[in-house]
C-alpha cells in the first residue's frame, strides 16, 4: 500500500508490502529496494463490477507468489532501466 504526499506534484513518501507489511525505503520519492505494483479495475461479468483493487509487494512475497503460479509469467530482460 502506498502513501503520497500532494504538493504540486504527487511524490511516494512512504510504501509497505501488502502482505507481510515490510516497510520499503524511499529516498525522494522513490523505492530503494525491488517493490512490485498492481491496479487493476474490475469489469463487467465478475463480482466486483466498478471496483479498483490496488496493492504492493515486496521481492520476496512477489517470488512467494509467482512460485504458486501453475504457469509462469513470462520474464523479459529489459535492456533500458528507468
Amino acid at each position: 500500500m502506498r502513501k503520497y504526499k500532494i504538493n504540486i506534484e504527487k511524490t511516494l513518501e512512504n510504501a509497505r508490502c501488502n502482505k507481510c507489511g515490510k516497510e520499503i525505503k524511499i529516498e525522494n520519492g522513490i523505492p530503494k529496494e525491488g517493490l512490485f505494483h498492481s491496479e487493476y479495475s474490475w469489469g463487467f461479468f465478475s463480482n466486483k463490477d466498478g471496483e479498483r483493487h490496488a496493492f504492493d509487494l515486496c521481492e520476496k512475497c512477489y517470488d512467494e507468489w509467482i512460485g504458486s503460479f501453475m504457469i509462469e509469467p513470462e520474464i523479459d530482460e529489459e535492456s533500458e532501466l528507468i
